[in-house]
């Protein structure tokens, strides 16, 4: 299933070239007017203040925080590592010593690639709770668009000018919590070595 960004974009796509196309095409293609209604919606807002959208932020901010955390204690036991080993510098042999020097080097190197692979990782994750949301909350959306008897839904951010009665941003909003709530128990992220972002806290 294409996600509803790429959905968006195609249905932008359609109206311009309805808008291009002769009064005689328009005749033809569109006889009943009803059925050309045009809803928008803001994609931003839906991720922003849906309880689905507001969890994915919220253990991504999770997960963030203690790949940064654990980041700064690996940073914080080889820079102790590193000043020890200069300090036992003068009483060691030079060959033993760049031994040492070297292998502390190469595990250094190691360390930084497996905590760069993580933060890949992790907005690979981002990306795919978000290809998720749009996923799930596309049978919301259409079912609103059959209910107003449209035939297309635009990003409102394409759009230059609209009535505010087209907006159909806060219907969603409440149908997606009403149908989604926040999306499930299992976790959205999960890194290696760190523990899972906790759901957030029910509202009172």
């Amino acid at each position: 299933m294409r996600s509803l960004p790429t959905l968006l974009r195609a249905a932008a796509l359609g109206l311009a070239a309805f808008a291009l196309a002769p009064p005689e095409a328009h005749a033809q293609q569109v006889p009943d007017p009803a059925a050309a209604a045009i809803l928008v919606l803001n994609q931003d807002r839906l991720l922003s203040q849906t309880l689905f959208g507001q969890r994915i932020q919220q253990e991504l901010e999770a997960a963030s925080a203690a790949l940064a955390a654990e980041n700064r204690r690996i940073e914080g036991q080889l820079t102790e590592e590193e000043l020890d080993l200069t300090e036992r510098r003068p009483t060691m042999a030079p060959d033993d010593f760049r031994a040492i020097a070297d292998e502390f080097d190469t595990r250094v190197g190691g360390i930084r690639a497996a905590q760069d692979a993580k933060a890949r990782d992790l907005q690979a994750q981002a990306e795919a709770a978000q290809q998720r949301f749009f996923e799930e909350t596309f049978p919301v959306l259409l079912e609103i668009v059959q209910a107003r008897g449209a035939s297309v839904l635009l990003d409102s951010r394409t759009v230059l000018l609209s009535a505010g009665s087209v907006d159909i941003t806060e219907a969603a909003i409440a149908a997606i919590d009403e149908t989604l709530g926040i999306g499930g128990d299992a976790p959205l992220f999960s890194l290696p070595g760190l523990p899972a972002p906790g759901l957030p806290a029910p509202e009172d």
